[in-house]
């Protein structure tokens, strides 16, 4: 299977994976509860998507070089990704907080009848803090620089 062979789609892969592993025990160590439930979520130190994006154009330089239009497509794919991990889904976050407030103080205005649906809120962790999105670009590159050793 060639596809098993691409280093760049294994390094964003495993860039992947390990970022949201990682994401577990650092949130321990700042709320000293285990959370395994980050491992499917968005949001978090470090950023799986900058991690990705910067693994796969880390493996397409390592393979291709960066003279190549192949790293080229990468690398502004890399930075459009974490550019808007960082900035739009972020806003989006904090609207969601923000409309959640809202609703709940609605809630407690109104004070709607027992039988009454309560409002879903929406998903307030949707984007990355700048720092977030830094450490997961130097994971993912690291983390493919160490892959490329092994392999």
């Amino acid at each position: 299977m060639v596809l098993f062979q691409n280093f760049p789609l294994i390094a964003a892969i495993l860039a992947i994976i390990f970022a949201q592993f990682v994401k577990i025990p650092i949130a321990f160590i700042t709320t000293q509860k285990w959370d395994w439930s980050l491992f499917n979520s968005t949001g978090g130190m470090p950023s799986s998507h900058s991690a990705a994006v910067t693994a796969l154009t880390t493996g397409v330089a390592l393979e291709e070089g960066m003279g190549s239009t192949l790293f080229a497509v990468s690398a502004v794919f890399a930075i459009i990704v974490m550019y808007d991990s960082s900035g739009v889904r972020r806003q989006t976050g904090e609207q969601a907080i923000a409309i959640n407030q809202l609703m709940k103080d609605f809630q407690r205005i109104v004070r709607e009848p027992k039988h009454a649906k309560p409002l879903k809120e929406l998903k307030e962790v949707l984007g990355h803090k700048p720092i977030e999105v830094f450490f997961g670009a130097l994971t993912g590159i690291i983390l493919t620089l160490f892959l490329h050793i092994l392999f």
